[in-house]
């Protein structure tokens, strides 16, 4: 009898299991950018096809190279550039709604503020920006909660990526490690 409750528990926790890592996309990686293995933080650009038109999003990926990154080289709590270098922008040649606020098309610098349960994603009007040292938030077009998800792998360098579902909608996103945090995007 206790085999049997040991086998659907075991069984239950599996399908448990098995459920809630399909609830989280597997937002692709770019496997040129993965596979550098330069100690610095690379400048790179993912562009997405996004109907008629093309999305872009351009960053420094710094690599995980065994850091501890989420409390560690990433501190919880605070703005955070979200590559290396200069701010992560992002150019829309078209108007977009994240969350419920509408972005008229033109470039945007992203940022986030990781959490252990939550964060904020943050597009910010000053695109230009050095890390966060002339980052204002009063410079902030959207911000929005997201909540962090084991990505579907491990991602060495950090990814940012837009992945179109269709000619309306997308997911804004970025992984690195073992997190993926992403944000619904409609045209």
């Amino acid at each position: 009898m206790q085999r049997i409750a040991n086998f659907l528990i075991a069984m239950f926790m599996g399908i448990a299991f098995l459920a809630d890592a399909q609830t989280a996309p597997c937002f692709p990686l770019d496997a040129a950018l993965q596979a550098d293995s330069s100690k610095k933080s690379v400048k790179w650009r993912a562009a997405a096809a996004w109907g008629k038109d093309s999305v872009a999003i351009t960053w420094h990926a710094p690599a995980v190279r065994g850091r501890t990154i989420w409390g560690g080289l990433v501190p919880y709590g605070e703005v955070w550039v979200t590559g290396a270098h200069m701010a992560t922008n992002m150019e829309l040649p078209f108007a977009v709604t994240v969350g419920d606020v509408k972005l008229k098309k033109g470039r945007y610098a992203l940022f986030t503020i990781p959490g252990k349960e939550q964060w904020t994603l943050v597009i910010n009007r000053n695109w230009e920006q050095h890390l966060t040292d002339e980052y204002d938030a009063k410079d902030d077009v959207v911000r929005i909660r997201v909540t962090p998800q084991t990505s579907c792998g491990h991602a060495e360098r950090l990814q940012w990526g837009f992945a179109p579902a269709g000619d309306k909608e997308a997911q804004l996103y970025v992984r690195w490690e073992q997190v993926q945090v992403s944000v619904p995007v409609q045209r």
